[in-house]
């Protein structure tokens, strides 16, 4: 994923993982929803929150010691929501090779101050 830049890279830590040493699923979705969540605050200009989360896959499982890049893209822009195609890789810590473990799509609202929907502004397209 060199063309790209992830929303957030984090290594994965023992208190992070099972007995066995694999890191718990849960944790990985949670990374992935955090880094999706910096891209709908950015798109929205402010709070969002996530409201779904569709089409888990888990394709490889993260070890310990691995670096995991979280990369989202939104896909989707609606009145109040946002769509983000989300996807985790993970990187040994002594190795150049990347794969995929994780893929979702996550939906976001951005919301005001009280909680309640608000409008994402929508970007003009650019012909050319």
């Amino acid at each position: 994923m060199a063309d790209r830049n992830p929303a957030m890279r984090v290594t994965a830590m023992p208190a992070d993982a099972n007995a066995y040493g694999d890191i718990f699923g849960g944790w990985l979705m949670s990374l992935m929803d955090s880094g999706a969540g910096l891209v709908a605050a950015r798109r929205a200009k402010g709070r969002a929150v996530t409201i779904a989360m569709d089409g888990v896959e888990f394709h490889k499982p993260v070890k310990v010691g691995d670096e995991v890049s979280v990369y989202a893209e939104i896909t989707r822009v609606g009145r109040t929501s946002m769509t983000i195609e989300t996807q985790a890789w993970r990187r040994e810590r002594h190795s150049e090779g990347e794969e995929l473990v994780t893929k979702a799509s996550f939906t976001f609202v951005a919301i005001d101050d009280n909680g309640r929907p608000r409008e994402v502004e929508q970007q003009e397209q650019h012909s050319g």
